[in-house]
């Protein structure tokens, strides 16, 4: 699987490419268009839902590939995240456009789990090896940490994060409201060394 962007920043659209046989997870709603005997398979709709659309479907290759063009529910960019297979990356939960079967969606991530005191919140943990296509409200900035130095980010624009970096969950105000599920009221510190990436705009 390979990935071209265009109309990028402001109306992203990803064009992903497939070999022989091979398959993409995504949303149904997110797909413009695909070259002919591209087949769907699509997902329960008691499954997981992305970006606000219904659950992914699976879009599979004939016998000479092909490819299908993505794009987001609305204005912004397209981000293709690069996994190597050594470090997993937590991606925020609304961000999720296109993955292969060979990058994860690790549900139920631990680390996670300790950073939200066990409850479900905006982010979610993937790895494994190759693209993963993310939807971004704006343009994408790499924040680049180095060793021992401190950011502290909205969860409202941050985008992604390898799980190699430190992070803390803490409140603005511990006396105002604050929600673990969409990060209302919450601010994450980082600590490098590593790179955090953030969206120019925050989701509608």
């Amino acid at each position: 699987m390979r990935v071209q962007t265009r109309h990028t920043p402001g109306f992203g659209v990803a064009r992903v490419l497939l070999g022989p046989g091979e398959a993409v997870q995504a949303p149904s709603d997110a797909m413009i268009a695909s070259s002919f005997g591209i087949t769907e398979v699509p997902g329960s709709r008691g499954g997981l839902r992305a970006h606000g659309k219904g659950a992914p479907s699976v879009f599979t290759a004939p016998a000479k590939g092909g490819w299908i063009d993505l794009a987001p529910d609305g204005p912004g960019d397209v981000h293709p995240l690069e996994f190597d297979g050594r470090t997993g990356w937590c991606v925020a939960k609304d961000a999720f456009l296109a993955r292969p079967s060979t990058v994860r969606h690790d549900a139920g991530w631990q680390a996670l789990q300790t950073l939200f005191g066990g409850d479900s919140g905006f982010l979610e943990h993937y790895s494994g090896t190759g693209s993963l296509v993310l939807s971004c409200a704006g343009p994408v900035d790499q924040l680049m940490l180095d060793s021992g130095e401190i950011i502290t980010v909205r969860p409202g624009f941050l985008l992604a994060y390898p799980d190699t970096l430190q992070v803390r969950l803490r409140a603005v105000d511990p006396s105002a409201p604050q929600s673990i599920r969409t990060g209302e009221g919450l601010v994450l510190d980082f600590a490098g060394p590593g790179p955090v990436l953030v969206q120019a705009r925050k989701p509608r």
